[in-house]
């Protein structure tokens, strides 16, 4: 298979969205940091060059994050070239992957929250290189974990109060609020 990557900017400046035309992983897996990439040779390899601050990975894309002195225009092609040899080298993405589970647990309302964040928000937050999981609903606060690009992107307060948040209130009445809990 002849692999070919492109990229797509991020409403997160500091982050780059390189496509594949090939599957790399079923769901999504976070590497913030240097040290919790250890389980993938991919991303290891990634936090080798000096300007990567970050590294998430669903279906055919890796977002990238950069350091604040790096350019996107010096680096792009560097990465572009190096996610290509990595995939044709077929380095794992993660070691001992499992399946992302769907099988949503809880109250009925909280199932509800859950495929409505899964059917709806996920696609669209894909979209833009990052992901959203959910973590709790209590006493009306819907609480979510966004990673990717989302996480610390300037647009994801709006994105979670205007577009989260509003559409989980018209299509589940008792949410009052959503918040992101930070990484």
């Amino acid at each position: 298979m002849n692999i070919t990557v492109y990229t797509e900017s991020t409403p997160n400046p500091a982050t780059m969205k390189f496509i594949v035309n090939k599957l790399l992983i079923n769901g999504s897996v976070d590497f913030p940091t240097k040290e919790s990439a250890e389980t993938s040779k991919f991303a290891t390899e990634l936090y080798k060059f000096n300007f990567v601050n970050g590294v998430f990975f669903a279906s055919n894309f890796v977002t990238v994050t950069k350091t604040e002195d790096a350019d996107w225009n010096d680096i792009e092609p560097l990465l572009k070239e190096f996610v290509k040899g990595a995939i044709e080298s077929e380095y794992a993405v993660q070691e001992n992957a499992t399946e992302e589970d769907l099988n949503f647990t809880g109250t009925e309302t909280e199932i509800k929250i859950q495929q409505i964040l899964n059917d709806y928000v996920r696609p669209a937050v894909e979209q833009d290189g990052g992901a959203i999981s959910y973590k709790s609903f209590e006493e009306g606060v819907v609480t979510v974990e966004l990673r990717g690009s989302c996480s610390g992107c300037p647009s994801s307060t709006i994105t979670l109060k205007s577009g989260i948040q509003s559409l989980l209130q018209r299509m589940v009445p008792e949410v009052k609020e959503v918040v992101s809990e930070a990484l």
